[in-house]
């Protein structure tokens, strides 16, 4: 049987659109859970917000 991989799908969602009250963008990415085991936080762009927002991952 096949070993399954240390990567795995996680999303992103913005923190900063929260706050001003506009729709929260999402993106999917990817990442190896034995690299990185805590929550990522990327700068993003949000197209509602027209500007580039840190993005946090959710579960």
């Amino acid at each position: 049987m096949a070993k399954k991989g240390a990567r795995v799908i996680i999303t992103l969602e913005c923190t900063e659109a929260k706050k001003e009250g506009k729709p929260a963008s999402r993106y999917s990415t990817m990442k190896n859970k034995q690299n990185t085991p805590d929550r990522m936080e990327i700068k993003k762009y949000n197209p509602f917000l027209k500007r580039h927002t840190v993005h946090k991952e959710i579960r």
